[in-house]
């Protein structure tokens, strides 16, 4: 028996099933797992539904029981089903061997009694037999003459089985008497509840079967074994059936876990508007989008959670693979194409604050099935769908949220706690508009045509686009990673997101899940320098401000936290949404930042090599000498000096925020020489007056890391001072100008980086055990380090195919993620990533310069 024999909708089910947060599968033992046999001691399981059922129960969020009517003991002798999967025998009486002292006294006599008037009753008819267990008593007549049988049932169901206290069910040839309450539909009620499982799947072929299929609702299977009337919804024949259904669900678990069926991170595609963010799927699925902001809870979280954590899908009613999917040159509007059908996705920009809009037009001549599926607060609460004369209103939140969508029918669907809205459009007529409204009640028009909204969106980006100064080299990517950068901007406040998601593994599977919705002083730094390196200043003004902003909340420079909220404020608490499965099973699914707490002494550089790039090019656009360094931007320079004074010389858990003891990191240390170095140029270079102890600070930091940051050993500049361990962030003792790139320690530095952090095509942080399991992909941004330092080296040909091989890991649409995978060639980590296309940028800009000039263009960049 092969899967393919299965009726196709009980496959199909099975497919939706496996792709459940958690999951149980739950089966009976005789007529389903084992056959029936005319002997039950010899009632020996299916070896393959065994081997599914062990595998099942060892997948992550994956629960497997059997609930039998046998005695536990005999049931776990007999099924030879490993320690993983839970039994529970007796018809849900017995959860486990020593249950026979839960039973008072009265109820072991009446046990007692019932077992002998059995036996007296068995005595009389050939074929009959009794089944002693804890809490119960069986009679067996599976053997006997057909009209003995029935008269020996008859017997029982008289005065015995009316008896106070006892409690009937009867089977296949079998009526059991139990005196305690027996009921397999509460047993996997209480299995359900102690594996916190979002769906289940029984099988079952008795009669005492049905109080389990009875029990299961919304998202729920119940596959029934043979004939008979039954309460499952899916019928199949065999035992064999039975391990083939539990073989193709095991199949279908494993790959959905393992990310095959989810789709590639390099491929999703990102809208924005000067404050909401959101992402779609290459067919046409938002898959993630939050409310209020980009750093809230998300309405749509389908990309952690599959579709019962909210999604918003449109595609051809014929089942069909997209043609295309692109942005429209220059905007942040997504053009998704299938054969006579596209569908135009992009937030609009004129929303009062408070409010995410986002719109949906479908155009084309074939007909669309639209699937509309929001789950507020990472589908916390329960979710009901109003539909109105121009749309839906979404039920059961103080948050209002809305669907205007006139014209359009919709058919709403229940799964016991969320509803779903359906309906099939046809936009031959005319475009179907689709407006999702989160934070109001307003389902009207808008005053101001669809259109004209969307022309007005995206005026926003291309205008902006086009006064950009973009390398030459790959100029179409190097425009995406620009309006990527500047996607990532929260214009309301002026902060930068490091990324827009949470949770995307660094490993599939794996545990290395965190939320990047934040502001990192570092990456908004780096991400607003890259902006003003093309010409655009707006975004790094607007983000001193947030930091100054920022300041005025501690007590001192010193004590700014490494992140902060898009508003400024302190993060949460990191926590756990443990209903949400993961990326492709990658738990937990993580919301707030542990590393907000952390010491990370490099931030401080990143911010002051901002303001010198931001006063030189001030200064290039013909803004007055004595005004290009402004005293609101010399004053946050002077505060981050002090910050380094102060706390330079302490240990710090560094730029990749390290979950274990601080080191003396030598990145940091850099970075600490670079905020002096770059102060003390500002002063010369603007008519400003350096502090009297800057001069000195900044030869004291060179010399202590050219000494300590050696490592004769493993011949290079190490991760920290007291280690051997390499970390790609110490190219940046070359690439910031603390040493000579000709030094030969800078060349061998250069060189063990390579050998040891290099793999194909991508670049790892570091490779020593960093106190958390699992491993991660190699990092775009030190890849694109690693090009500079090829350059710095003269290695121009190295730089070259590096970065070639850095372009062609950016998705479709031009985005990248965090990490890369160079084994399993795909993207890892949250997406897109501000490091990633900074550092795209900063190569091609480097590579466009005429290879003389590689030394002299990194120099000219670091002093500004």
């Amino acid at each position: 028996m092969s899967a393919q024999d299965l009726p196709i909708d009980l496959r199909r089910a099975l497919v939706a099933l496996a792709r459940t947060p958690r999951l149980l599968v739950a089966s009976d033992y005789d007529g389903t797992v084992a056959p029936i046999v005319s002997d039950p001691d010899k009632a020996f399981p299916n070896a393959e539904s065994v081997r599914a059922l062990r595998a099942l129960a060892g997948l992550p969020s994956t629960a497997a029981a059997v609930i039998s009517g046998r005695a536990l003991k005999d049931l776990a002798a007999l099924s030879r089903l490993p320690a993983e999967v839970q039994l529970v025998g007796s018809h849900g009486s017995e959860f486990d061997i020593g249950f026979v002292h839960a039973i008072d006294s009265d109820a072991r006599q009446l046990l007692r009694d019932i077992v002998a008037e059995l036996e007296v009753i068995a005595a009389r008819y050939e074929g009959v037999h009794v089944e002693s267990k804890p809490a119960s008593a069986a009679l067996h007549v599976r053997n006997a003459d057909p009209g003995d049988a029935e008269q020996a049932l008859s017997l029982v169901r008289g005065d015995l089985a009316r008896h106070p206290g006892v409690q009937v069910t009867e089977g296949k040839a079998v009526i059991e008497l139990a005196v305690v309450p027996t009921d397999k539909g509460h047993a996997l009620d209480i299995i359900r509840h102690q594996e916190s499982a979002s769906a289940a799947v029984f099988f079952g072929d008795d009669v005492t079967d049905e109080k389990a299929f009875a029990s299961l609702h919304g998202p729920d299977v119940g596959v029934k074994v043979g004939d008979g009337e039954t309460a499952a919804q899916y019928r199949i024949g065999t035992v064999e059936d039975v391990a083939a259904a539990l073989a193709f669900l095991l199949e279908q678990r494993r790959t959905w876990l393992s990310g095959a069926a989810a789709c590639p991170i390099e491929r999703l595609t990102m809208l924005a508007s000067p404050r909401a963010k959101a992402l779609l799927t290459p067919d046409g699925t938002v898959t993630w989008l939050c409310h209020p902001e980009p750093d809230s809870a998300a309405v749509f979280a389908h990309l952690l959670g599959g579709e019962p954590a909210g999604h918003f899908t449109i595609g051809p009613s014929r089942e069909a693979l997209p043609l295309s999917q692109r942005y429209i040159d220059g905007t942040m509007t997504v053009v998704t194409r299938w054969a006579s059908l596209a569908v135009i996705d992009y937030l609009p920009h004129d929303v009062e604050p408070g409010r995410t809009d986002l719109t949906r037009v479908i155009t084309g001549k074939a007909r669309a099935v639209v699937t509309f599926a929001p789950r507020p607060e990472f589908g916390q609460g329960q979710v009901g769908l109003e539909p109105v004369a121009d749309g839906l209103r979404v039920l059961g939140f103080n948050e209002p949220y809305v669907l205007r969508s006139p014209g359009v029918e919709w058919n709403i669907t229940t799964d016991g706690a969320h509803q779903t809205a359906h309906a099939v459009v046809d936009p031959s007529d005319g475009d179907i508009i689709l407006e999702f409204r989160c934070g109001t009640d307003d389902i009207g028009p808008h005053p101001v045509a669809e259109v004209q909204r969307r022309a007005s969106a995206e005026e926003y980006w291309w205008k902006w686009a086009a006064g950009l100064d973009l390398p030459p080299l790959k100029r179409d990517l190097m425009k995406r990673s620009a309006l990527t950068l500047r996607g990532l901007v929260h214009a309301p406040t002026g902060s930068i997101m490091a990324a827009a998601t949470t949770s995307l593994p660094e490993e599939i599977g794996g545990v290395r899940n965190w939320d990047y919705r934040y502001c990192w002083l570092r990456d908004a730094a780096l991400t607003a320098h890259a902006l003003v390196s093309v010409g655009s200043l707006a975004e790094a003004d607007a983000y001193l401000d947030w930091v100054h902003r920022v300041l005025d909340t501690v007590p001192g420079p010193e004590r700014l936290h490494p992140l902060y909220t898009l508003a400024g404020g302190a993060l949460p608490p990191e926590a756990v949404i443990d209903t949400l499965p993961g990326y492709a099973g990658s738990r937990p699914v993580r919301v707030g930042n542990a590393a907000s707490q952390q010491v990370q002494l490099d931030v401080f550089g990143p911010i002051v090599d901002l303001i010198s790039a931001l006063a030189h090019r001030r200064e290039e656009r013909g803004v007055p000498h004595d005004r290009a360094l402004t005293d609101r931007d010399w004053e946050l320079v002077c505060a981050m000096v002090t910050a380094v004074e102060c706390r330079w010389f302490e240990p710090d858990h560094g730029i990749w925020e390290i979950r274990d003891n601080p080191r003396h990191h030598v990145y940091s240390k850099v970075m600490g020489w670079l905020t002096v170095d770059r102060a003390l140029t500002l002063a010369e270079n603007f008519g400003r007056t350096a502090g009297d102890g800057w001069a000195g600070l900044r030869a004291e930091i060179a010399e202590e890391v050219m000494e300590k940051g050696w490592n004769e050993d493993v011949c290079s500049y190490t991760a920290a001072y007291d280690g051997t361990d390499l970390d790609a962030a110490t190219l940046f003792i070359g690439l910031s100008g603390l040493i000579d790139p000709e030094d030969p320690r800078f060349h061998a530095t250069v060189v063990a980086t390579e050998a040891e952090l290099r793999s194909g095509s991508t670049v790892y942080r570091y490779l020593h055990d960093d106190g958390l399991p699992g491993t991660e992909g190699g990092f775009h941004l030190c890849a694109a380090w690693l090009v500079e330092a090829y350059l710095l080296v003269g290695a121009r040909p190295q730089a070259e195919a590096l970065f070639a091989q850095l372009v062609d890991a950016a998705g479709p649409t031009g985005l990248l993620s965090e990490e890369y995978d160079p084994v399993a060639e795909r993207s890892l980590g949250n997406h897109p990533q501000a490091y990633s296309h900074l550092g795209l940028l900063r190569c091609a800009q480097l590579l466009a310069a005429p290879a003389e000039a590689d030394r002299t263009l990194s120099a000219v960049d670091h002093s500004a």
